[in-house]
């Protein structure tokens, strides 16, 4: 008999009755009744309850262990009886009745408890992520995670696509948040830094020909943790193709996205390839945001036009001044009480808004502050835009140009959470296409690019040379389910003349981009074909799929809000005699003056 298990504690059944068996685990929970000591032994595969009886040397050692406890028991495999059979357990028509026991690790005092669902403070957890990771939904959430990745590999692999691995040491690049940096012993003050993302390697290899790559691929950035962003680091599906125009990577990475989710959606439905197209000017203008939530029905509509020159003077001089006046949709509300409309006005305030004005139509006609202040024809242009009946009321953000439509955005989902119009069960998926490829850094006055700098712009040179950069489109593309961004992606700028004129407009020299991208470009020079791609997050289809409203709870080793692995101690102090190594000095903030916080 093997020595430590013939069996998992998930893999005997009512058909093994009458086998000696001998199992190895966790002690999950102990239940003394009189005579007999009940285990629920646990491992990676399940539960089995285990007996003990009164006065056996089995008994004595297992009842002085503690909960988590590591034991490996040998025993008869018997019949539950018919009363005692546990229907939610695979092994629970049958237990083991123990002959023997042997411990193989005696557990402490826990820090939280593995058994029930008792909610413990977040360090607590990330300190001891370890125990915490063997209760039962995170350790679910992680064999998920793992099934994801392997059918998203089984499924790129049969879409035509070669698995390739890229570095991780290399060069900074400007993919929009801060670079890691890694300090380069042998060349004194010179950094590698951690990937952002693959990027230029990825579209080197089209240009090696390899014309399908993938990886799942660990990406790396410095920036501020969020729900659905862990700090640090985070995994991606990252992909490129050659000779492909947009409509090819949509109609390529749909099946695969459609497909996973489809595996593991259990009863949820899926959006059917092909997914919806959203121009992002639509896109902000119906939703609010370039990361939509299709199952809300509340659709956004401008109203700029019936509040100009009218006598609702806040928004009419808002409408004189260029700035843009949005509705939203609030269906059976009119009958609400003022309290309702009172508690959204409060919450506009909580967002740095001034309030949140609304127009209620009743059957006698429209309602309200706005109202009183509105000529009825404006009132009723309003109604007939929005689509609202009597019963029906709605809502507007108004403002500036960049500032009015996000507000809008965030009414909606408001909106949608409190009257319970959001659907359940559902991945809705979209395509935001046709990003704008500049924006204007309201710090700096600056032009600065939008999304990915190394997207082609919609017109090629001839758009660089004689549009105004603001008007611009690129070929740049998001994938969005439920509200959350699973990737960007575009097609790539493969001519070195178009990139260079591109990051000229953004403010970078020729002697800028060779320096900077000059492996890229001196490849693209040898002859580079057309090519595009993009990077669905693996964390983010896993939290969708697990339900999960934090990221945190997809990622096995996450760090914390503040990017500290209270585990392992990361960040931590090098020590003088490494710096020197390094050829490094500190210059630390008054505040961290001889390492420790004032």
């Amino acid at each position: 008999m093997h020595a430590y298990r013939t069996h998992t504690c998930g893999a005997l059944r009512a058909s093994d009755a009458g086998q000696t068996a001998r199992l190895s685990g966790w002690v999950h929970s102990k239940r003394d009744h009189g005579g007999l000591l009940f285990i629920d032994l646990r491992d990676h595969y399940g539960l089995t309850q285990i007996v003990f009886a009164a006065g056996s040397v089995a008994f004595e050692t297992v009842d002085r262990l503690r909960p988590e406890s590591v034991i490996t028991v040998t025993g008869e495999v018997v019949l539950r009886e018919a009363g005692t059979v546990n229907p939610k357990l695979p092994t629970g028509e049958i237990e083991l009745r123990a002959a023997t026991v042997e411990v193989q690790s005696v557990a402490d005092v826990l820090p939280m408890q593995v058994a029930g669902d008792e909610k413990y403070p977040e360090d607590i957890r990330l300190k001891y992520r370890f125990i915490d990771l063997r209760r039962d939904k995170l350790h679910r959430n992680m064999v998920l995670r793992s099934q994801v990745i392997a059918s998203v590999r089984r499924r790129m692999i049969a879409a035509g696509f070669t698995e390739f691995q890229t570095p991780i040491l290399t060069a900074s690049s400007p993919e929009g948040a801060r670079d890691f940096l890694v300090p380069a012993r042998l060349h004194p003050g010179k950094f590698y830094a951690l990937p952002q993302a693959p990027q230029q390697f990825k579209q080197l290899l089209m240009v090696a020909g390899f014309d399908r790559y993938f990886q799942i691929a660990p990406c790396f950035r410095d920036e501020a943790s969020r729900a659905d962003r862990s700090p640090g680091e985070f995994y991606q599906l990252d992909f490129e193709m050659s000779y492909v125009t947009q409509e090819d990577v949509f109609a390529t990475i749909e099946p695969v996205i459609a497909g996973v989710f489809e595996e593991f959606a259990e009863g949820r439905s899926v959006t059917k390839p092909p997914f919806q197209r959203i121009p992002y000017e639509e896109a902000m203008l119906v939703y609010g945001t370039d990361k939509p939530d299709l199952r809300n029905p509340l659709r956004i509509t401008d109203v700029t036009a019936q509040f100009a020159g009218s006598g609702f003077g806040l928004f009419s001089k808002i409408a004189a001044s260029g700035g843009v006046v949005r509705a939203i949709p609030a269906p059976g509300t009119a009958g609400n009480p003022r309290s309702f409309f009172d508690k959204l006005n409060e919450w506009a305030r909580e967002q740095g808004a001034g309030g949140l004005g609304y127009i209620v139509f009743e059957a006698d006609g429209p309602k309200g502050p706005i109202a009183r202040n509105l000529e009825p024809e404006r009132a009723e242009a309003i109604r007939v835009a929005c689509g609202l009946s009597a019963g029906d009321s709605v809502f507007f953000a108004a403002g500036k140009k960049d500032e009015a439509p996000k507000f809008s955005g965030l009414v909606r989902t408001k909106l949608g959470q409190d009257l319970g119009l959001i659907a359940a069960g559902r991945f809705e998926f979209c395509w935001i296409t046709d990003f704008p490829m500049y924006e204007l850094n309201e710090e700096t006055g600056q032009i600065d690019f939008s999304h990915n700098p190394f997207s082609m712009p919609q017109g090629g040179m001839e758009a660089l040379l004689t549009q105004d950069p603001l008007t611009i489109k690129a070929f740049q593309y998001d994938i969005v389910c439920n509200g959350i961004e699973l990737s960007s992606g575009a097609i790539r700028n493969h001519r070195p003349d178009i990139m260079i004129k591109a990051f000229e407009i953004a403010g970078y020299t020729a002697a800028d981009v060779e320096a900077r991208f000059g492996g890229m470009l001196n490849a693209f020079r040898y002859g580079a074909p057309p090519h595009g791609g993009s990077a669905p997050g693996i964390d983010r289809m896993v939290m969708l799929l697990a339900d999960e409203p934090n990221i945190r709870e997809v990622i096995l080793f996450p760090l914390n809000q503040q990017g500290e692995d209270l585990m392992m101690g990361a960040p931590a102090e090098v020590p003088p005699a490494r710096m020197k190594e390094l050829s490094l000095k500190l210059d630390l903030p008054p505040k961290l003056k001889g390492g420790q916080k004032e």
